[in-house]
């Protein structure tokens, strides 16, 4: 059964699921949530988007039950290590600096370039301030580059930014921003060059789930070679063509 599960608290989940995942044939994806079209919660309180039918696929392939659990992005990583999830699969890309502290499974989506977005009409300049998401591979880009980064925990939270005028501009993928460009009606647009940074996306997963990051990236391989990855992508990402 797949169902949507709320944090509650890092003791209370960890008892709850003290076995480990594999060997229960349970295993509980993290998201965010809060990042469309790769996760978000729909109108019926349930995660959606192109990483839960990825994730179910996945489950489904490798025999394993997915409980579906989302927590805020700042302490994604740090709830995975201390076992309140066994995976994350929320949009993230796979970095040095990342797989430093946790494990990643192969791609399942190419890597995707970084965008500026502004109200329309806006030119960047040296000094601009840019928003970008607390511990992302963009907030990274931005601290060592010549604008002003301000960083906010959610990615609404970006955009409303350059909407009050608090930031000039916001810097995040590509596939995030079009949609909100697209639904502006002219008031945002996109300014700048695009900016490529990380890797592909991939599952994080603890670095001592050997076991787990096998069956996953085997059944990646098999939605891979039967074209059911691409046409998640193209069902997701208005079209996009992406031959594995």
């Amino acid at each position: 059964m797949n169902y949507l599960v709320k944090i509650a608290g890092a003791a209370a989940l960890a008892a709850a699921f003290a076995a480990s995942a594999v060997s229960a044939q349970t295993i509980r994806m993290g998201t965010e949530g809060a990042y469309p079209p790769y996760n978000f919660v729909n109108d019926n309180g349930e995660v959606d988007g192109f990483e839960r039918d990825v994730g179910d696929e996945l489950c489904k392939r490798a025999g394993l039950d997915c409980v579906w659990v989302t927590n805020e992005w700042d302490s994604i990583i740090p709830n995975l290590t201390s076992g309140n999830y066994d995976t994350i699969i929320a949009g993230m890309s796979i970095t040095d600096e990342r797989d430093e502290v946790i494990d990643f499974t192969q791609e399942y989506f190419p890597p995707d370039p970084s965008v500026y977005m502004a109200l329309a009409g806006t030119t960047l300049k040296d000094g601009s301030v840019v928003a970008a998401q607390t511990a992302t591979i963009q907030a990274g880009y931005l601290a060592s580059s010549g604008y002003t980064l301000v960083e906010f925990a959610t990615p609404d939270e970006t955009v409303a930014a350059v909407r009050s005028g608090e930031a000039d501009a916001v810097l995040a993928d590509d596939a995030y921003l079009s949609d909100i460009v697209k639904a502006s009606n002219g008031e945002l647009a996109f300014t700048g060059d695009p900016v490529s940074i990380g890797g592909g996306v991939g599952m994080g997963i603890r670095e001592s789930d050997t076991e787990l990051k096998a069956k996953m990236n085997a059944a990646i391989d098999s939605i891979k070679a039967d074209g059911t990855l691409s046409a998640l992508i193209a069902k997701w990402f208005d079209g996009r063509v992406v031959n594995y």
